[in-house]
This record gives structure tokens, C-alpha cells and sequence, in this order.
């Protein structure tokens, strides 16, 4: 009963958040022309309603489109680069990027289960970081709930795959990856220590079953 009112909470957010935004400006594209896009050529990897099986693969549903569409902006003109990603972005249109973004957003995220043990120290990190090292707080930009922020381009965390969120944060700490606005994750992760991304990696996946 629980879980599907978190579901259910997690879908009204995200529809929420695609109101605001195109109210702020964003033109959202066409859901089911993205659909179509999306079973062309993304459920390969993602899934066709973004609940990606491989653990080091994203899952797409329910991430805001503002946020999405930054990143396939980036892979396509270069800022942002993956083996498998670039490549897949290129040949995008503006039309079908916005297309492909809108639909996922409209897809509820299947959530996770996180390692207990390495969980209880991930929350700590994500809500109050570690001030003996300066590591911030994940909530400061990505919200309580990890719902993070549309209109400011901070992703959505919840539920999000351990692998791919403790991938990523080793991408930021080595600048492998090094789109993030004013070195913001680059100055995180670089006081990160590895037991401590392994556990916010945990307690992110299973953030929406809590």
C-alpha cells in the first residue's frame, strides 16, 4: 500500500514538474511521437518505458525533461561524451530529443532496494554530507526525497541504479565526465572517499522504498 502511494506521489511530481516547466518556457515535445522514437532506437539499453534491466545503464522514467534534454544536447554537440551514448545523440533532431525526453518523463520509474548496511551511511552523506571532509549535502541540490530540481537541471536520484549512480560519481572525482555546471560535482566527489560513494550509491536506489 505504501509503495504505490509513493508511486503514485513520484508520477504526480513528475507531471507537476513537465507543467511548470512548460509554463517557464521549455517547449516540451510530443509524448507519443517520442514514444515511437524511444522503441526505435532507446529501449535497446533503456527500456521501452525508461526502467533500464543493466544496472550501469540509467533508467529514463521519471527523470525531469529539462534535465534529459541538457544531456542529449551534450552528447550530441560533443560537452558530454559515452561510447554508446554520443553516437546514439548525434543523428537526434532538436524536435525528436524534446520528443524522446517528454515521453520518458511521463514514465513511472520502477524504484530500487538498497544494501542496508551501506545505506545507513549513505543517508547520513545525501542529508547532511560530511563536514569534516566538506563534503555537502546530496539534499542541498537534489531535494530530500531526491526528486531533485527540473527548472535548475538537477536530475532526479531516486531509485536511480546503484552502479550507474557510483559510475557516474568516479566519472565526476576523475573528470571523465565534466558537464556539471562550475565544476559542482568535481568539487564534491574529489572529498569523497569510496566507501562513502558506494553508500550514497545504496541509499539513492532505494531512497523511494523508504
Amino acid at each position: 500500500m505504501m509503495k504505490t502511494w509513493l508511486i503514485s506521489v513520484s508520477a504526480a511530481a513528475v507531471l507537476m514538474s513537465g507543467a511548470a516547466m512548460a509554463a517557464d518556457g521549455f517547449e516540451l515535445g510530443d509524448p507519443k511521437a517520442g514514444e515511437a522514437k524511444a522503441k526505435a532506437i532507446c529501449q535497446a539499453c533503456h527500456a521501452a518505458d525508461g526502467n533500464s534491466i543493466v544496472p550501469l545503464w540509467p533508467k529514463l522514467a521519471g527523470q525531469h525533461p529539462e534535465y534529459a534534454y541538457k544531456q542529449l544536447v551534450q552528447f550530441k554537440n560533443g560537452e558530454r561524451y559515452n561510447v554508446q551514448m554520443t553516437p546514439m545523440a548525434m543523428p537526434l533532431t532538436e524536435k525528436e530529443m524534446r520528443d524522446v525526453v517528454a515521453y520518458y518523463s511521463q514514465q513511472v520509474q520502477t524504484g530500487g532496494v538498497a544494501d542496508r548496511e551501506l545505506a545507513a551511511l549513505g543517508e547520513k552523506i545525501y542529508r547532511a554530507g560530511n563536514p569534516k571532509s566538506g563534503v555537502p549535502a546530496c539534499s542541498g541540490c537534489h531535494g530530500p526525497a531526491g526528486m531533485g530540481q527540473g527548472l535548475s537541471k538537477f536530475p532526479r536520484l531516486a531509485g536511480q541504479h546503484a552502479d550507474y549512480i557510483k559510475q557516474t560519481l568516479e566519472y565526476f572525482r576523475k573528470g571523465e565526465r565534466a558537464n556539471d555546471p562550475n565544476g559542482m560535482m568535481r568539487g564534491v566527489t574529489a572529498r569523497m572517499t569510496d566507501q562513502e560513494i558506494a553508500a550514497v550509491s545504496q541509499y539513492i536506489q532505494g531512497l523511494r522504498n523508504d
